[in-house]
């Protein structure tokens, strides 16, 4: 039996016991409030036991197994599928080094480059964002009344309904050369020749801000929207300025919508595919790019798998960095 099978005949277990673990402890501990309904009690026992199946075969088929099969693969060499399980298939850090040192002994500048530009550019739009959708939020939620809330929302929602890369070449048409915008500001006398919007990455942020506009902006919204309008009157009532009662009154209530609209959108910044193939300039090369290359492009899937988990690594590490600056919990970002 290869390594990598007993490997995962072996974690593969635990793993599952220690989900199920973790349910049995929340419900317990929820379960000692007396005024809070237990699960059975809440869904029946035939429908709870059906839920129970659903989410651990999701859990085990969907995401463990998946993951795990990525990180075995990731400690594999590089070799031909003849050689696979040989005496040369032997659990190696290689295809972790590669990202850093190339395999004839210099700097790969290239992939460390994609990979801090990807995380620093994906840092930078979620950024933008929450600037962005902040004062969305904020109007939807406390000022503007039902008939334009309703408005607003539906002009958030309807553009998703065309596809994300469908939304990704209309961005292309629109800040190309001889796009739309390009011509427009020519017309009018701003420019005597087109910007470069793609060649500057500005196609880049645009696209990647546009794709995930509803993902910051529902977590606020859900934030602010409970907060009690009285505790803003008497802020008001007390002389603060505008920027002092979303500084001190607002932001600090919504502190958890803001961590979970900013982790969703990082995280998924960081793993879009779509955006930076379309909208990156001819000089931009985004880290899952490179990743795509390797399993589809060079068939090496083991420093595909081994790329791909030093960016998930890098991504929930810096998340949960974040989290613990802003003192904001894990569980806080589900409520």
């Amino acid at each position: 039996m290869p390594v990598s099978s007993r490997l995962v005949a072996l974690i593969v277990p635990f793993v599952v016991i220690a989900i199920f673990w973790l349910m049995a402890r929340r419900e317990a501990q929820r379960s000692q409030d007396p005024t809070r309904k237990s699960y059975f009690e809440r869904n029946g026992t035939t429908l709870g036991i059906v839920f129970i199946l659903l989410v651990a075969f999701w859990t085990l088929f969907l995401v463990v197994l998946p993951y795990l099969y990525m990180v075995v693969e990731s400690f594999h060499p590089t070799l031909p599928p003849p050689k696979r399980g040989g005496p040369e298939d032997v659990l190696t850090l290689a295809q972790y080094k590669s990202l850093v040192v190339l395999p004839t002994g210099g700097t790969n500048v290239t992939h460390m480059g994609a990979f801090v530009f990807s995380i620093v550019a994906s840092i930078a739009v979620t950024a933008l964002n929450f600037a962005i959708c902040y004062p969305l939020a904020y109007y939807m939620a406390q000022a503007g009344s039902a008939q334009k809330v309703r408005l607003v929302m539906l002009g958030l929602i309807v553009p998703y309904w065309v596809n994300e890369i469908l939304r990704a070449f209309s961005l292309r048409l629109l800040l190309a050369s001889k796009g739309l915008i390009n011509q427009a500001l020519m017309a009018i006398g701003l420019t005597d020749a087109p910007i470069d919007f793609l060649g500057n990455n500005v196609g880049l942020y645009v696209g990647l801000s546009y794709a995930y506009l509803l993902i910051m902006i529902f977590p606020l919204y859900n934030a602010i929207e409970s907060l009690d309008k009285n505790q803003i009157e008497a802020a008001r009532d007390l002389g603060a300025p505008w920027w002092r009662i979303h500084w001190d009154v607002v932001i600090p209530y919504a502190k958890p919508g803001i961590a979970s609209g900013c982790t969703m959108v990082f995280m998924l910044c960081a793993g879009s595919l779509a955006a930076p193939l379309f909208l990156g300039g001819p000089r931009t090369l985004w880290f899952t790019s490179v990743i795509y290359n390797f399993f589809f492009q060079a068939f090496n899937w083991p420093r595909g798998a081994a790329y791909s988990f030093i960016l998930l690594i890098a991504c929930i590490a810096l998340v949960m960095l974040m989290l613990r600056l802003f003192k904001v919990s894990l569980g806080e970002t589900i409520k």
